[in-house]
């Protein structure tokens, strides 16, 4: 982008985003994918590598391009957002699940960054010819399944109650290219399981939005990590794609310009379904997708967490340590963040009070009254609206808090004591057994499910 083109850009004046192309170069230990875009005449470029052992009986090269074409569709919101014009092309077309997950990415997924930037996307059109599906046939893959994994409880979880099914499981990790997140690396030596990754190398141009004069915001990240899962458990071989998206991950943040606006909506029951129906038109044999935890609160995920104690040295799910900068990541939990928070307060129930002194090094929330009002926010105690980041709902808190309380080894926890008489009063209608038994529907199948889902 030359001087002349950055001064002259004005995201309201760009008049379409469109996809230009895709190329994919499959060998033998790896597999790349180059994506291309354009705002108006403004190119991007996103490559993508999936590095994966070889394996006997991958699959054909007509389902390859299929499951690289979905992850193509997916990612070009992060190239969108730097001006959201209100008309996308599609030349090559678009099936009618296709068109409905995709239409939903922008719409929904794009929630958050309408929200924060106060731009209408109800008007956003997008003009693709119509493409037919493909006729639905069995998964292909003859191995178990393949795990996204992001190194903290909610995935931890599903690994360790997986087992129980098979010991044919590996993990998915993606990061930029060359870049390693010691936060996940950590927690996937402990598994002890096979990990297979997927690299993202973004234009360099989006990686410049303030100095380039584009709109930022959040992108419903997880729908394109689900899409890179899906093509590599097909070159791996993989039966399944099992995310750790848990009930909650469904409750908004805010409602706006007559939508919600959720944080997480590409983690939720309706991204799930609507990315099922997307594969199984579009991919011949493609591996079944789904979330593990989908009928689980938070409360249920921190129990089963509490008793899987060789990780809890590990695990970190502090926001700080997967700064894009590796110059600013932390080593450690930061103490200060609304992830930090909720972490420690929906596991103050189950986990000793010095264990997770130990594990937040000093800095643990629950010990530091000045954080009260953020506790009290995700309680749903004062105006503000939850906080967008992966945290659990309203009643998954109050009940966290309540349970905490009556804890002996908390007891002289004035901050504690203050937030357990503050949600008692809103308490009468949250059950804590009702949070820690299945709940509303799931898309597990029989032979990976715990036996309380098939009852």
């Amino acid at each position: 982008m030359t001087a002349t083109e950055r001064s002259a850009f004005d995201p309201t004046t760009v008049e379409a985003f469109h996809y230009v192309g895709l190329d994919v170069r499959r060998n033998r230990h790896s597999l790349t994918l180059r994506c291309r875009y354009a705002l108006d005449k403004l190119g991007f470029e996103e490559q993508i590598d999936i590095l994966v052992p070889p394996h006997d009986s991958p699959a054909d090269d007509t389902a390859i391009g299929a499951a690289a074409r979905l992850v193509y569709l997916l990612a070009g919101v992060s190239y969108f957002k730097a001006a959201a014009p209100l008309v996308i092309e599609v030349p090559d077309g678009l099936n009618p699940s296709e068109r409905e997950l995709v239409s939903a990415n922008y719409h929904h997924g794009l929630g958050e960054y309408a929200f924060r930037n106060q731009i209408d996307l109800s008007r956003l059109s997008i003009e693709a010819p119509d493409a037919r599906a493909v006729p639905l046939t069995a998964p292909t893959g003859e191995r178990g399944p393949l795990v996204a994994f992001g190194g903290g409880i909610d995935s931890i979880v599903t690994v360790e109650g997986l087992r129980r099914h098979t010991d044919d499981l590996a993990l998915l990790v993606v990061s930029r290219s060359g870049d390693r997140f010691e936060a996940i690396e950590r927690a996937a030596a402990e598994t002890g399981l096979p990990v297979l990754r997927g690299e993202r190398a973004l234009d360099p141009k989006i990686l410049r939005s303030s100095e380039l004069g584009f709109r930022n915001g959040h992108v419903p990240i997880t729908g394109i990590l689900s899409a890179v899962a899906v093509l590599t458990a097909l070159v791996a071989g993989r039966d399944s794609v099992v995310m750790s998206n848990e009930s909650s991950a469904s409750s908004g943040n805010v409602e706006w310009n007559g939508q919600i606006v959720n944080h997480q909506w590409s983690k939720t029951l309706e991204f799930e379904d609507l990315f099922r129906a997307a594969i199984r038109s579009s991919i011949p044999g493609a591996p079944d997708y789904f979330s593990w935890l989908r009928s689980r609160s938070e409360l249920w995920v921190a129990e089963s967490f509490a008793r899987l104690d060789r990780y809890h040295p590990v695990f970190r799910s502090c926001n700080r340590a997967f700064h894009q900068d590796p110059a600013h990541r932390l080593d450690r939990w930061c103490g200060q963040c609304d992830k930090c928070a909720f972490v420690d307060l929906i596991l103050s129930p189950f986990v000793e009070a010095a264990t997770l002194r130990s594990i937040f090094d000093g800095r643990e929330p629950l010990d530091d009254p000045a954080q009260e009002h953020r506790f009290l926010t995700l309680l749903g105690l004062t105006p503000d609206a939850k906080p967008f980041e992966c945290v659990g709902d309203v009643d998954e808190c109050r009940a966290a808090v309540v349970l905490a309380a009556q804890r002996d080894d908390r007891a002289g926890s004035v901050l504690l004591g203050r937030l357990a008489a503050e949600a008692s009063t809103r308490q009468a209608d949250v059950d804590p057994n009702r949070l820690l038994a299945p709940l509303g529907p799931h898309r597990v199948p029989a032979r990976y499910a715990p036996p309380d889902l098939l009852v």
